[in-house]
């Protein structure tokens, strides 16, 4: 079963999107903020993190950033969950490290294939 890290601040997405996640078989871990995400992230290597990018204490940009310069922690794919859907965006969450972008409200299905893609068609 894949490890999944949901660093989110706002707690109905969280409760939502990881209701979701375990109803499909993932193992979530919670973060609320970017600097616990980085902890969780150092101590349980997920197999995946799913990081918003307007975090307290350590934005998400900022998280991502220490992660993906950590040598035990660059190669945990990070897909950038945000409601920043400007121009550039996009560009910007994949300058700061992460490996895919999703936009909020979350699709699922959207969600789900981009997580698939990541981590093998099987989901492990």
């Amino acid at each position: 079963m894949a490890r999944i890290l949901l660093v989110e601040d706002n707690e109905m997405n969280r409760d939502m999107l990881s209701r979701r996640l375990i109803r499909r078989k993932y193992d979530v871990l919670i973060a609320e903020d970017g600097a616990r995400g980085i902890e969780i992230a150092r101590e349980q290597r997920p197999d995946l993190i799913l990081m918003d990018m307007s975090l307290p204490v350590t934005d998400g940009w900022e998280a991502t950033r220490i992660l993906k310069a950590d040598e035990d922690t660059r190669g945990i794919p990070v897909i950038a969950l945000t409601a920043h859907a400007m121009r550039g965006d996009r560009q910007k969450a994949l300058d700061a490290g992460c490996d895919d972008y999703d936009t909020k409200p979350v699709d699922l299905k959207r969600l789900l294939s981009k997580i698939e893609g990541l981590l093998g068609s099987d989901g492990s």
